[in-house]
Formats: structure tokens, sequence, C-alpha cells
């Protein structure tokens, strides 16, 4: 795609850095069908193709000309609008899920190409004051542990007390099992996350727990944000301030000499494996967050490369084999490139994962989607539940926070993550 860049964005590495990712798009559109939003709204402006071209256009400095729009465009949603609250309109409805870059057969770099429109966008098209506060409340609540917790914490104890679509909108308050305190010669750290320990507190004790019989000690580092609720809203510098500080409370156990970063959320997971593109620029942490990045590993990798063949020998096979489908969450399968890890390890396990259609669609939680765009987020929901529901599971099994929380608040079957499903397993063998 040829693109010649308006004086405003000519000598700025922003726009240099756009007209790179633009370069390779042919605008062929194979990427239409694998989208989400496009698929639910049948509107090319809400298709990655669509996107890629009003982006072109706001870096040209010029509006779409209809008599040079491609034919499969239409102007439903350009009548009545800015072209810059239109282009935010559309860029706000992405999911950032990229499954239109697995399908892409010129490697576009999608993902990348829409965070930087959203942060050129911000800054020309002034929000209404609602948008403007909502997100601001997000931001101050959601990355941080503690606040979030408590916000949690009292909502379950109200649960009861609130309107039934308030209130199932509110998690119910999981458990948490037992850390494994055995000393072993190698080690690895796990990042904790901001919202999974008061969601979800299970799910990193389950995969201590695993990685406990590989002989593999696995240490909590601090807690917080990995930067994507921030980066994904377009608050590039308050993003990149939490890459820095998870940096920094990261490289004493790199120095400590831990083998591995592991992350059980792959939307966070995914995120931090950005973090050497991301602070390229930066002198001061560019080294040691390339450094990171190569270090992150899926707690699927790990499981995968550390499960010997006769690891599970004498476990035993559920009876009859739990029938469970799997939602590989957008993150794992189109941001950190892992489908099908996840899907060996449960069989392997002895579980019959049921047959789920379109499973490259997203089911709408995408971090803070959810709630800002409520609307579109319930009808990726309602849609993929069809489709985990088909083949009658008796539990669906996932990747991502993000995904548990969103699909367990309206599924008729138990939500879990994997990692919760193999411990409980091996567990089973121990008892025996």
């Amino acid at each position: 795609m040829k693109i010649e860049l308006a004086e405003t964005y000519r000598d700025t590495d922003l726009g240099r850095e756009a007209e790179a990712l633009l370069h390779p798009c042919v605008q062929c559109g194979q990427c239409t069908f694998t989208c989400p939003t496009f698929r639910l709204l049948d509107d090319e402006w809400d298709g990655p193709r669509g996107r890629i071209y009003l982006i072109k256009q706001m870096l040209e400095g010029e509006e779409p000309n209809i008599s040079t729009l491609p034919p499969a465009y239409t102007l439903k949603t350009l009548e009545g609008r800015s072209f810059g609250a239109n282009l935010q309109l559309h860029l706000d409805r992405c999911l950032s899920c990229r499954s239109c870059e697995t399908s892409c057969p010129q490697g576009v770099r999608y993902g990348r190409l829409l965070d930087i429109g959203r942060e050129l966008v911000e800054k020309e098209v002034p929000r209404p004051l609602k948008e403007r506060l909502l997100r601001r409340a997000l931001r101050a609540v959601v990355p941080y542990r503690t606040r979030f917790t408590a916000l949690l914490r009292t909502g379950q104890a109200l649960r009861r007390f609130l309107p039934a679509d308030l209130g199932s909108r509110i998690p119910q308050r999981r458990p948490a099992g037992a850390w494994p305190t055995r000393a072993h010669a190698r080690s690895m750290v796990i990042w904790q996350g901001c919202v999974q320990p008061a969601l979800a507190p299970d799910i990193n004790a389950a995969a201590a727990r695993v990685l406990d019989r590989f002989g593999i000690r696995l240490i909590a580092a601090s807690d917080g944000c990995c930067g994507a609720l921030s980066h994904h809203m377009a608050a590039t510098e308050e993003a990149r301030a939490f890459m820095r500080k998870n940096i920094d409370a990261l490289w004493l156990h790199i120095e400590a000499g831990a083998e591995a970063i592991i992350l059980t959320a792959s939307g966070c997971g995914a995120h931090f494996r950005d973090y050497g593109q991301l602070l390229h620029d930066d002198p001061q942490y560019r080294d040691k967050a390339k450094h990171v990045s190569d270090l992150v590993k899926d707690i699927a990798e790990i499981v995968a490369d550390e499960w010997r063949e006769d690891a599970l020998q004498d476990a035993p096979a559920p009876q009859p084999a739990r029938r469970i489908a799997f939602q590989s969450s957008c993150s794992l399968q189109h941001g950190e490139k892992l489908n099908g890890v996840v899907e060996k390890l449960l069989k392997r396990a002895g579980f019959k994962l049921v047959p789920v259609t379109y499973p490259f669609m997203c089911c709408g939680a995408a971090g803070s989607y959810s709630i800002l765009q409520r609307t579109l987020s319930e009808s990726l929901r309602a849609r993929k539940l069809e489709t985990l529901m088909a083949s009658r599971p008796t539990a669906i099994a996932t990747a991502n926070i993000g995904c548990l929380t969103h699909l367990a608040s309206v599924s008729p079957v138990p939500v879990s993550h994997w990692i919760e499903m193999l411990d409980a397993t091996l567990s089973a063998r121990d008892a025996q």
C-alpha cells in the first residue's frame, strides 16, 4: 500500500513506523471474514481492511474520497459524522484480537498499526465527558491490585442485594489453593498480574503445584498491571511507566537466576512479549525490555517442554472422560501463536476435547472491551457460547482470565483455566 504522509506525521517516529506497517498491505480482504466485528456488524469499516484504509487516510491528512473508495466499502457509518469521529468509533470497536494477523498472507502487523492509529486519533478527537470519565476510572482502578480487590470484594459482599442484571456481572469468589514450598535447584518467576489474584487466585497456585512436580520452584513476582490496559486505551506514556516498573521488579529475579518469566494470563503474556519493541526507543530500558521479552513463556510452553513421556503414566483418566470445550483465547492463538499447544496437553491428561466451530472467533472479553463496548461484547459472547456448547461439554477450559470471567458469568457449565484442570488430574493421581 502506497502512502504519502501528511506533513504532520512525515518526520515523526510514529508516522514512519505506521508507513512501514502499511506498506505490505494489499487490501486483499482475506482478513475480513476472520474479523469478529465484521462478522457481527457486516460493515467494512468494522473490519481490518476498512480500519487500515481509514488510518491511511488520517496519516495522509485526507478524508475519504467517495469516488476513490474500494467497491466493497459502504458509507453507512460515515454519513453525518466527522472523519475523526468515525475513525475513533471504528477503532474503538476493534477487539485487538489480532485474528486478522493470523489470516493475513502478507504478514501485516495490524495490532501495532491499530495501537498507533488509536494513539494519534486520541490526540486529535476529544471524547465526550462521560467517555473520558469512564476510561479514567478504569485506568485508576483496574491496574492496581489493592484497589481492584477492595472494589471486587465489596461488590461480592453486596451481590445478593443488587439488581439481577448488575449482580450477575460480579463474579463469585473463588478459593485459593496451597502454594508449594519445596526447594528445587531450578526456579522460574511468575507474574501475578492485577486482577487475576482477586478473581481467580488458584490459577497461579495451580501452575506452581504443577511445576513443583516437575522439579521447578515457581516464585511469585510483584503484582501489578502489565500495561496492556493503558496501552490499548491509548494512554501510551502511562503504559510505558507500568512496563518500566515491571522490568525493575523482574530484574531482581532475573539476576538471581530465574530461568523464565511465566504468565498464566495469555493477554498479559502477549503484551510482555512486546516490551522489547514498545520500549525500543528508551535508551535506559530497551536492552532490559528485550531481555524480559525473550524470557517470557506461557505456562503451556513450560508444561509442554517439561512433561516427560512417563510423567502421567499412572494418572487415572477421568471416568468417563470429561468432555471439555477449549476456548483458545485470542491472545494465546493470535498474539502468542500457541494455537494447539494446550489442546494437546489436555488430551494427554485424558480429557475428551469436543469440536468447536469458528475457534478463531473472540468471546468478546478483550480487556476493557466488555465494559466500554458492552452491547457488542455480549453479542460476541452469546455467539461464542453457542459454538462452545454445541457438542454438550461438561466444562469449558480457557487460557486467559478475561475470557474465563466473561464466559463464566453466563455459562451453563463451569469455566476454568486449563492449568487448574491439569493440576486436579495430577492431584487425583497423587491421592491414589
